[in-house]
């Protein structure tokens, strides 16, 4: 059971990222696909468009026919009907938006500039104004380029995407499954009547949220009390790649989340880490593979450490990419100094009159208060011993994953 103890928070990360799932991958449906993440690079197999086509409503005619006086119009190519023969100088297709351009023209006059009298047409002053109005072949993607790399999350641009380059299945990463349990005597669902040194369970509510929307399959296991045989049988057969538990994981008499994975074979990567809110985090594994993590019981120090860790873990199992989520604004507002962890602090985000991106933290800062977390749209970091700042100071935010 021992294990380093005030891990620091970037070398958790890459600790937590390294213990992710070996990536796997099914084939969808593409309509069942949003969110999913890709597990294979998406090819052109063809040019889009696969044709020439028109921009506007107008007429096809060749650029020589630019300097004539009138042309006869010979026939029309429409979205899906394209016409099909020749053209020559004196003569003009009507055309529609997304049509092919018929073969030998280069140039769509757009019908505000033509004047038509049966078949004749008459080009106006400024016929010759606006450019070709044509789209070439290709202009989006061409055969055999590489549209979407393996990693990526398919957000409802990229379905258009895969769908423009005429797929209908894709191979997506097979989502970890993560089992939830929440523990402490001094718990109760929501729903339930709690006594009067008991409070509503709510933590999970927003940690199953996170799960699912970060790319994870959640299931929750409910809440138990402190009691190290409960705990144990709520979690020997959770079906899960990873056991996320919340509270329990410090060294109180009531803490019991340790001695109960201890059980089932715990063997820890780090049993705490060197952060504010947070500190008593634990990850590890189990003698029948399935990873541990523990995070404290603390609305505010379960989210702020699941945002650090369990967003990273899901991500690499997904196969996706890490990525720096830290972007700098301004503080609005004076922040206290760190101390010796790494600290977060919630905090609001605006943007000022000149464009600055600017962040303000809260005055209450207690990790019990998920009030403050329901108006927090970003975490302001302050590593370990920075100094007080001042408002106007740069810093870096952590924003976070608000619908």
């Amino acid at each position: 059971m021992d294990a380093r103890k005030n891990v620091a928070v970037a070398e958790a990360i890459d600790i937590v990222r390294a213990a992710c799932l070996i990536s796997e991958s099914r084939e969808v449906p593409l309509k069942k696909a949003h969110g999913r993440v890709l597990a294979e690079t998406i090819l052109a197999t063809r040019d889009q468009p696969p044709f020439s086509a028109s921009a506007m409503d107008g007429y096809a005619i060749r650029r020589e026919g630019l300097d004539l006086e009138s042309l006869t119009v010979i026939g029309e190519s429409a979205a899906g009907r394209r016409f099909k023969g020749e053209v020559r100088v004196a003569e003009a297709v009507r055309i529609f938006t997304g049509a092919p351009v018929p073969d030998g023209c280069d140039v769509v006059v757009i019908q505000e500039n033509v004047g038509r009298d049966g078949d004749t047409i008459r080009l106006l002053p400024d016929a010759k104004k606006g450019g070709d109005n044509i789209r070439p072949a290709g202009q989006d993607f061409g055969a055999g380029d590489v549209l979407l790399e393996a990693g990526l999350r398919l957000d409802a641009w990229r379905l258009s995407l895969v769908a423009a380059s005429g797929r209908d299945h894709v191979h997506v990463a097979r989502r970890p499954r993560i089992a939830l349990l929440c523990t402490g005597d001094e718990l109760v669902p929501p729903g339930d009547k709690p006594s009067s040194d008991q409070i509503f369970e709510s933590a999970s509510f927003a940690l199953m949220a996170l799960i699912q929307q970060w790319g994870g399959k959640a299931h929750a296991l409910g809440v138990e009390g402190d009691s190290e045989k409960a705990i144990v049988k709520a979690l020997k057969d959770a079906d899960a790649d990873i056991v996320v538990t919340v509270g329990g994981a410090s060294v109180g008499d009531h803490d019991l989340v340790k001695p109960a994975l201890s059980k089932l074979g715990l063997a820890l990567d780090f049993q705490s880490l060197s952060l504010r809110p947070g500190k008593p985090t634990a990850f590890g594994r189990l003698d029948d593979g399935r990873r541990t993590l523990s995070l404290p019981g603390n609305p505010a120090s379960a989210f702020v450490v699941a945002q650090l860790l369990m967003k990273p873990w899901i991500e690499a199992s997904l196969g996706m990419p890490a990525t720096s989520p830290f972007v700098k604004a301004k503080l609005t507002a004076p922040a206290p100094p760190a101390g010796p962890r790494e600290t977060y602090l919630r905090a609001r985000t605006s943007v000022s009159q000149s464009g600055q991106f600017e962040v303000t933290p809260f005055g209450q800062q207690d990790s019990s208060l998920v009030g403050v977390f329901a108006r927090a749209d970003a975490l302001v970091r302050l590593p370990a011993g920075a100094q007080a700042m001042a408002a106007g100071d740069m810093v870096d935010i952590l924003p976070l994953d608000r619908l």
